[in-house]
């Protein structure tokens, strides 16, 4: 991608942003790109971001944050990363509802639009943890706490980069590079967690690191291996019955920061399945937001 089309994708991504929210009746966002020029690697898309009946977006050809902010800011920002299998970001049905529901409290919603890896970027695999560290990087400059919330594939992204600070995804590429990449509280819904085996039928493991992929880079995508002391609080939600992020995700990233002495708080309900957002209704899951928000206040209080 030169800077001709870096700035015309630019323009198109933000036009349609500002189309996204819309008909959500929330106050327009403000869009920021993550990066002053080219993403690093450079490649990609052209064109406008397309965008689904669903609200699902895909052909990310600016990578940015849409910012929105609540009457009364306490300071807080939250990183919401939406799934959707690093193939499209489900906006409409996670990061949407999940932003309503954080500005209604006091939060700023800080919803990112990742690369998606099989979208031609020659960084690959790489792209959308690049990212994720630079939000975290731009959030610092603005916010007192910054905490981030990952659904599905989103967690599994948000999982890495809060497990993961210290670890350069990219060249620095300017003085927001020199800040810290970390987040104060993890908050991860049905997030997929391991790529390792026997847990590789998802789209994750088949865009990350493909069918083909040896027993070592399986590893080096899977979140269990990065925590450690230093990992922030986690906060899991996940449903018994989700058909596509197996439930063993979950267990397998609580028994993490068990074993390193992480504060985690999880929660499991019976049904619910996959893709419930902030709760399916007629099911148990309809009651995390409520554990959330407790947890969110330990953080302000200072606990």
């Amino acid at each position: 991608m030169n800077r001709r089309h870096f700035l015309m994708g630019l323009a198109a991504t933000m036009a349609t942003a500002r189309l996204s929210f819309a008909s959500t009746g929330l106050i327009a966002p403000i869009n920021i790109p993550l990066w002053k020029g080219p993403p690093p690697g450079g490649g990609g898309p052209e064109g406008r971001v397309i965008q689904s009946h669903s609200g699902a977006l895909r052909n990310i050809t600016v990578p940015g944050l849409s910012i929105l902010l609540p009457s009364s800011p306490i300071g807080h920002g939250v990183l919401i990363a939406a799934g959707g299998g690093y193939k499209q970001i489900q906006d409409g049905k996670e990061a949407l509802p999940a932003a309503r529901w954080l500005i209604a409290r006091g939060y700023t919603a800080y919803i990112l639009h990742y690369r998606l890896p099989g979208e031609g970027w020659h960084d690959g695999n790489q792209v959308a943890l690049q990212d994720a560290q630079r939000a975290l990087r731009i959030i610092r400059q603005r916010e007192k706490q910054v905490s981030v919330l990952g659904f599905s594939a989103g967690g599994h992204l948000l999982g890495m980069a809060a497990t993961r600070p210290d670890y350069r995804a990219y060249t620095p590429q300017d003085a927001i590079d020199e800040l810290p990449a970390s987040a104060d509280r993890t908050a991860l819904i049905y997030p997929i967690i391991t790529l390792e085996k026997p847990y590789t039928h998802t789209s994750t493991h088949r865009i990350l690191v493909g069918p083909h992929a040896t027993a070592s880079e399986e590893a080096a995508w899977s979140v269990q291996h990065y925590v450690s002391s230093q990992t922030p609080p986690c906060f899991i939600v996940q449903a018994k019955d989700d058909p596509r992020s197996d439930p063993h995700n979950s267990l397998i990233m609580y028994d993490a920061c068990q074993k390193h002495g992480v504060p985690v708080e999880m929660h499991r309900y019976p049904t619910g399945g996959h893709g419930f957002g902030m709760g399916k209704t007629g099911t148990e899951t309809v009651e995390w937001p409520g554990e959330y928000k407790k947890w969110l206040q330990q953080s302000n209080a200072g606990g």
